[in-house]
């Protein structure tokens, strides 16, 4: 007196061989309500009339960057003119309170001492600079 079973093997069974659509249907169908619920909350915007401004802003120039070379004994150069460590915390004094964001590119010699580095770096960050590059030549066994 069973209704129903897993049992394949009785006489008159027949396999389903087709995809059963109706949980794919109502899957669809609750995304499409959603998505038209949703879609006009998405598009709502507050009009409002802005100020009109005559007067354009004054782009400010920006600064040019200052080579900062460092030789193989450890000398500094600020754009090509030689100065010692004290000149050079105070140069980078007066570049930090520049209210445009100054930047130094740093050229060192392959042969200087990397403590020359270290203390121009730390100088330059107790100065408040904060863009600071080192510049490369390209290696020329990588050219073509």
């Amino acid at each position: 007196m069973a209704f129903g079973g897993f049992d394949h093997n009785k006489a008159g069974g027949h396999t389903v061989a087709e995809i059963n659509m109706i949980p794919l249907i109502d899957v669809m169908l609750v995304l499409l309500v959603i998505f038209m619920i949703t879609a006009p909350m998405m598009t709502h915007a507050v009009k409002i009339d802005l100020p009109k401004a005559s007067s354009q802003a004054q782009q400010p120039t920006p600064m040019e960057p200052v080579n900062l070379s460092i030789d193989g004994d450890g000398q500094l150069f600020w754009n090509r003119e030689a100065l010692d460590r004290a000149a050079l915390q105070q140069r980078l004094q007066e570049l930090g309170q520049h209210t445009d964001d100054p930047e130094v590119h740093i050229r060192a010699d392959r042969n200087v001492a990397y403590h020359f580095i270290a203390e121009t770096l730390a100088d330059a960050a107790k100065a408040g600079v904060s863009r600071i590059g080192f510049v490369s030549e390209p290696d020329s066994k990588t050219q073509p």
